[in-house]
């Protein structure tokens, strides 16, 4: 997934002689291709830049953005995003998942306690649970990120505040407060992990092998539906034999014969099937939980393009502002420095935002799933529900 490409493939260009121009040449090679708007209408486009065509042609009337923020704005998504503030300065290994997981986990222990451990059914069901709760442990770990960037980036956005647009207002003591910024930023970790991630890479593996999985059991599901259907429809006529036939012989034999033929008809011959509200359950169990499997898939996939967005944006900076570090505390490479990060900062913060925003609904829609397979499997709920 290649959300950005840096162009630095250019150490054979001739470079002009003015140090001021080689210096902006050398800014310039640091130049990115960003992902498309995320929330686009119509045509789509890979995070590569490659265009891709729609196969599903929206109504008019239906716009993803309002969609979109409408989602963001339900009682539960600012219940998450209140809940997931509050962990916001707790440490990463003990990020209290129980505050914004539902159900939690000991919820889900106890409901699968009453069904059969080694069932292919169950242990589906566990694993999907399992894997949900994995998703809501990395989302949290994120957000954790995402406080370390807006931490990181906290100097910048006060040196620009403050920082002159015109280079004959800069004095040497702001020179050197901007050196000393891009010195401390340089010297910090990326908060966000790389594309390359083992966490992604393993979480999306092991999503993937579950809804094929799911899809298999739900595919036989259907298919014995179909034979127990044409089994019902040999019973039923067999049923009308038996009673045509008893009806006749009836009339001609005597009673102690009578019984023996019906005790023969009555045997299983011609078998009834009656499909059970536990077969349905079961249905609804698999449904539940590939349904969520899929969603996760797609969720999943969009963070990861974020976040390796983000982790290359903070990367574009860091070589920013070394150039600058290279240069020492001239006014003018860290006058082109700060210009360059004043026109990028805002694409940052936005990035940071919309990160967020998809973590906030990533929890919204585990919640969802995770509470509709919970109620399939809860002892205490209807068989009919």
């Amino acid at each position: 997934m290649q959300c950005l490409s840096f162009n630095l493939n250019s150490s054979a260009q001739s470079f002009p002689s003015s140090p001021q121009s080689q210096f902006q040449s050398q800014i310039h090679q640091n130049g990115v291709n960003s992902c498309p708007p995320t929330h686009s209408q119509g045509n789509s486009t890979e995070c590569d830049g490659t265009p891709r065509s729609s196969t599903t042609q929206l109504s008019p009337s239906f716009n993803i953005r309002e969609e979109y923020n409408r989602a963001l704005q339900t009682n539960s998504c600012n219940e998450i995003r209140s809940r997931i503030g509050d962990q916001e300065h707790v440490d990463n290994h003990q990020l209290n998942l129980s505050q914004v997981l539902h159900p939690d986990r000991e919820s889900v222990h106890q409901a699968l306690r009453h069904i059969d451990p080694k069932a292919t059914l169950t242990r589906l069901v566990s694993t999907y649970f399992d894997h949900s709760e994995n998703i809501c442990t990395l989302c949290l770990e994120l957000h954790k990120c995402i406080s370390n960037a807006r931490f990181l980036y906290g100097p910048i956005t006060e040196l620009l505040e403050v920082f002159p647009n015109e280079l004959s207002s800069i004095n040497h003591s702001q020179c050197d407060w901007a050196f000393d910024i891009f010195l401390k930023f340089d010297s910090l970790d990326n908060p966000f992990p790389s594309r390359d991630s083992h966490n992604f890479n393993e979480m999306s593996r092991s999503f993937s092998q579950l809804k094929e999985q799911l899809d298999q059991r739900l595919h036989k599901s259907h298919s014995r539906g179909r034979i127990l259907d044409r089994a019902m429809t040999r019973s039923a006529i067999c049923l009308i034999g038996t009673v045509v036939g008893i009806a006749v012989t009836a009339v001609v034999i005597s009673t102690h014969a009578l019984a023996a033929i019906v005790g023969l008809f009555a045997t299983p011959l011609c078998p009834i099937y009656v499909p059970s509200h536990v077969k349905k359950k079961h249905i609804a169990q698999l449904k539940a939980a590939y349904g969520g499997s899929f969603h996760h898939i797609n969720d999943l996939d969009t963070i990861v393009c974020l976040v390796a967005r983000l982790h290359d944006s903070v990367e574009r900076d860091k070589d920013l502002m070394r150039i600058g570090l290279e240069r020492g505390r001239d006014i003018y490479p860290i006058y082109q420095v700060v210009n360059h990060l004043r026109n990028n900062h805002g694409k940052i913060l936005d990035q940071l935002k919309e990160l967020e925003e998809h973590i906030c609904l990533c929890f919204n829609v585990i919640n969802k799933f995770r509470g509709n397979l919970f109620k399939q499997i809860h002892p205490h709920q209807s068989t009919d529900s």
